[in-house]
């Protein structure tokens, strides 16, 4: 899986972007603030229909401008097909196509492009809140699976109701009617994204763990464990006696739902604890540590990504290179021997002799 050529119109700092990339490492220089983390967001957009910066489209088009376009011709599955997005400044909706065809939705374009990103705030991943561990696990699930990326969407809107339920009964007790159905509904999607999530994460573990084993000579042993719900004991369960179990946490939490206003109940709380030599990586890991951890999650993804579809997905480094040391820096490159690789960097000197560099200045291509 590759992308050959990418065009961008209106997007971000680019009023136009014209370019053709190696089928290896390409590496994008430029001082900061010139648009190289814009165009690992315009392939972000391409490969999974939303950008990772921001949930408003109307940041991705360029100041003054009516419209923003991007189009990218890529080579998956041995043929060449090509992705096309069109966003507008006002109301109107955005615009996908697949080679020429125009699409209902996102989901139509899985897997033409499946993506690896890296920023240097997931070097901290293990450090923050749940949320951002559930989103590493939830960007991936998205590309890989399509029924799952459905259940998402359909779980956060069935959330965003009940929250709303929660918070407004009082003024009309009345609406409390439709919680026994809202509450089912969000049991039955509950369960889909435990059973998909506990199984990706079992996978992920064993792969970041041999990677984190090279990176420390065999010396540290990497450990995710999977958090959720309190009355489900085994993640692992058939689907129905997972609903089951949602159900009974949500009985259990009715009546401080009720009081607080909340949805206290349910797998958007979602977590995974990592450890290293059975201590916390929040609690107790080192800088060195974290980083290095963090660095596995995201090759043992690659790694899946490329096992289970047969092609290996593009990897997009962040200006990540530079918040290593010189250790973690070679050890990274030597993991993208294979695949295509995209590198954002400031300093050229930090990556050198590494397939095709780009100059970046201003949002416009001086290569």
């Amino acid at each position: 899986m590759r992308l050959d050529h990418l065009a961008l119109t209106s997007f971000r700092n680019y009023e136009s972007f014209d370019q053709d990339f190696d089928p290896g490492v390409n590496l994008i220089l430029g001082q900061n603030a010139q648009g190289k983390t814009n165009l690992l967001e315009a392939i972000c957009y391409l490969s999974r229909g939303s950008a990772f910066r921001t949930r408003r489209e109307a940041e991705l088009i360029r100041f003054g401008a009516a419209f923003a376009e991007l189009e990218a011709k890529v080579f998956s599955y041995g043929r060449e097909q090509t992705l096309r997005a069109l966003m507008f400044a006002g109301r109107r909706p955005r615009q996908l196509f697949l080679s020429g065809v125009k699409k209902s939705g996102r989901e139509e374009l899985d897997g033409v492009l499946n993506t690896v990103l890296f920023t240097p705030e997931d070097l901290l991943i293990l450090k923050k809140g749940a949320a951002e561990r559930r989103r590493l696990l939830d960007d991936a699930l998205c590309q890989l699976r399509p029924k799952y990326a459905r259940a998402l969407e359909e779980y956060r809107r069935l959330l965003a109701q009940k929250a709303a339920l929660l918070k407004d009964h009082r003024d009309d007790p009345g609406m409390l009617s439709v919680l026994p159905e809202f509450n089912q509904r969000m049991a039955q999607t509950g369960a889909v994204l435990i059973h998909t999530r506990a199984r990706y994460l079992r996978e992920l573990a064993q792969r970041a763990a041999a990677h984190h084993a090279a990176f420390s000579d065999g010396r540290e042993t990497l450990c995710l464990r999977y958090q959720t719900v309190s009355t489900i004991e085994n993640p692992f369960a058939p689907l129905s006696e997972l609903c089951a179990r949602l159900q009974a946490h949500q009985a259990s939490h009715h009546r401080a739902e009720l009081e607080s206003g909340q949805c206290l109940s349910g797998p958007h709380k979602d977590d995974f604890e990592a450890t290293i030599n059975e201590l916390s990586v929040k609690a107790f890991g080192s800088q060195g540590q974290t980083r290095t951890a963090a660095i596995s999650l995201k090759l043992a993804e690659r790694d899946i990504f490329a096992a289970d579809t047969g092609q290996m997905p593009v990897l997009l480094l962040d200006d990540v290179l530079s918040e290593l040391d010189a250790g973690r820096q070679d050890f990274v490159v030597n993991q993208i021997q294979s695949g295509q690789v995209f590198i954002t960097c400031c300093d050229p000197a930090r990556v050198t002799n590494l397939g095709k560099t780009i100059q970046i200045e201003n949002g416009c291509s001086l290569s």
